[in-house]
């Protein structure tokens, strides 16, 4: 049986948009020893490809880290083929965080790659304890800790997706990836160890290494929210908790972004009103990811400048030629603040 995808990409998202078929957004990860990390890519691959499931792996050594999508009516049967798998009973129970706002349509296909580490992290595992995490907090303590004043509230995010959402009173570093993310808050708290440093992200995961970085570090009182934003919005809504966080959670699929508050706290990148519709440049070219009004989307037709918009006219042929000749504002994709600087003071071709 095969263990890739064979069908054009363009033809599978199509597919998947046209679809009728329930599908559910869950995401999970797992630190673990891997023996054979090639070996076991290719037996999810087989065994989660039966059952209908779309979506992005990631699997290393060290462990798993998964975003997927499955027909809602297998859900329960991948749950129980998870926590059966053979090479980790650790899985029984594993948690799985279910999407918030969701509309079946965030992966389609599934895609599993073998890589060094299951985030990229930029840390030096063997430099530091990776087992003396941080305490896990649920809703209702993440609550409490937050209305300490001796805590600090620190997103674990980047820049692009702090920008639409994150907690009232949190800490949010201008930062493009979360290597960047970890220097930079421990020299901006050096003088705060004393304090409750109440960390959070998307899923959890990046939390996990941070918390013990900055235990190892000299923090003392180190939380992590446990199933990150995902779970919190979750729990809130389930428990009738207070929700303290403002906006939208932002994901890494075609949706984009789930809704957990109606609050728009962003502004479009061209015209400055309020958005909170986070879009790649239509032009494949550039790919620049950015904040877009629905009136600048018809206006510029889903691009981030006047260049870009003129090149997507090009035939396909003529598109490919000025690819390797000519730069775009997003040029081999980017999510950098320097952009989205220049694009708020007006110096792109908007």
């Amino acid at each position: 049986m095969r263990l890739h995808n064979i069908i054009n990409k363009d033809e599978l998202k199509e597919q998947m948009l046209n679809s009728d078929e329930a599908r559910t957004t869950i995401s999970f990860y797992h630190y673990f020893k891997v023996e054979d990390p090639q070996r076991f890519r290719d037996e999810q691959f087989l065994k989660w490809s039966e059952l209908g499931v779309f979506g992005r792996v990631y699997v290393a050594n060290e462990g798993i880290n998964a975003q997927m999508s499955l027909p809602t009516e297998n859900l329960e049967k991948f749950r129980d083929l998870l926590y059966k798998t053979p090479a980790e009973p650790a899985f029984s129970g594993l948690r799985l965080n279910i999407a918030v706002d969701d509309d079946g349509k965030s992966f389609y296909k599934l895609t599993i790659k073998i890589r060094q580490k299951i985030l990229a992290d930029g840390l030096i595992d063997d430099t530091f304890d990776v087992r003396k995490k941080g305490v896990h907090v649920d809703a209702e303590n993440f609550n409490k800790l937050a209305d300490d004043p001796n805590t600090l509230i620190i997103d674990m995010r980047n820049h692009y997706e702090t920008e639409i959402g994150h907690f009232e009173n949190a800490i949010t570093p201008d930062v493009e990836t979360f290597r960047a993310s970890l220097p930079i808050i421990k020299d901006m708290l050096e003088r705060e160890k004393d304090k409750n440093l109440l960390m959070y992200c998307t899923g959890g995961i990046r939390c996990e290494k941070a918390s013990a970085y900055f235990k190892h570090n000299g923090f003392q009182n180190v939380y992590q929210l446990n199933g990150g934003i995902i779970k919190y919005a979750q729990d809130v809504k389930e428990k009738g908790l207070e929700n303290k966080f403002i906006g939208k959670n932002f994901v890494f699929d075609e949706r984009m972004a789930e809704a957990i508050t109606s609050d728009i706290i962003s502004k479009c990148h061209q015209c400055g009103e309020p958005a909170n519709t986070h879009i790649n440049c239509a032009n494949d070219a550039c790919h620049l990811l950015f904040i877009q009004c629905e009136s600048c989307a018809v206006k510029h037709n889903k691009c981030c400048s006047n260049d870009c918009k003129e090149h997507i006219k090009l035939s396909v042929e003529e598109q490919k030629i000025l690819r390797h000749v000519k730069v775009f504002n997003g040029t081999s994709f980017s999510k950098n603040r320097f952009s989205v600087n220049k694009l708020y003071a007006g110096e792109f071709n908007t």
